[in-house]
């Protein structure tokens, strides 16, 4: 399985707070949001990975392209205006087999995603599965109704009303990849419009739930995360929290 890691904007609200290096190379106990990803990816038996960045990160590129993540890293070095466009980019390398998709600022437990990739792997009759939470601490969350059995109905930029959020990772079937010309035809911008095209063009995308992930935007996220983490790693060992 390949995953596709995207990032290519500018991470200017950081940046603004005083953030120094790309977000990428955010350092949550030690470890880089993008190493923490690809670990989790290759333990969970994810065997290549391909990568998208703008091309300011010239810091970012030069780690990407000499470090040893234990798998095949493809790297695309391209600005690009929204995540959307982003996954396009990435698509000619996607296309053989369902693929997982990763933003690199969202932090979860890694445990939970072992059982979002098994999860995944059994939908046989679905084009996506998105993970979801009801932590809903995004500043510009995108909510879901789902059915009975997980299927997700609609989305809504709105969190009144609505229980879930997406969390930043994906899997999809290379089937979405149909519905490109038509987006771009339209000139639909941003992911989460992306997504709302393939709910109304019939393609099935259901919700996995995670406990919680928290998406880094602001310097205090950062330190909020490496909390959350020091919680898990204390609940996994047994300790009382």
């Amino acid at each position: 399985m390949n995953l596709a890691i995207i990032g290519a904007g500018e991470s200017s609200r950081l940046r603004s707070e005083g953030l120094q290096v790309p977000k990428h190379l955010i350092s949550l106990n030690g470890e880089y949001l993008i190493e923490r990803t690809l670990r989790i990816a290759r333990e969970n038996g994810i065997d290549r990975a391909c990568c998208i960045i703008n091309e300011k990160e010239h810091l970012l590129r030069q780690y990407l392209t000499e470090a040893d993540f234990g798998i095949p890293l493809q790297l695309i070095v391209k600005s690009t205006p929204s995540s959307m466009h982003s996954l396009f980019e990435l698509s000619p390398l996607l296309k053989g087999e369902p693929f997982c998709m990763a933003t690199v600022d969202s932090v979860f437990d890694e445990s939970e995603f072992s059982d979002y990739i098994s999860y995944a792997k059994i939908q046989n009759d679905t084009d996506g599965v998105l993970a979801i939470t009801n932590f809903i601490d995004d500043e510009k969350p995108l909510c879901v109704a789902l059915d009975d059995n997980d299927r997700i109905l609609k989305f809504s930029d709105n969190k009144e009303g609505y229980s879930w959020a997406t969390g930043g990772l994906y899997y999809f079937t290379p089937e979405i990849f149909n519905e490109v010309q038509r987006a771009l035809k339209y000139r639909i911008e941003r992911l989460r419009n992306f997504l709302r095209l393939l709910v109304s063009e019939g393609y099935v995308l259901k919700g996995f739930s995670f406990s919680k992930m928290i998406d880094i935007d602001h310097i205090s996220d950062i330190k909020q995360a490496e909390l959350f983490l020091s919680e898990i790693k204390d609940k996994h060992s047994g300790r009382i929290i």
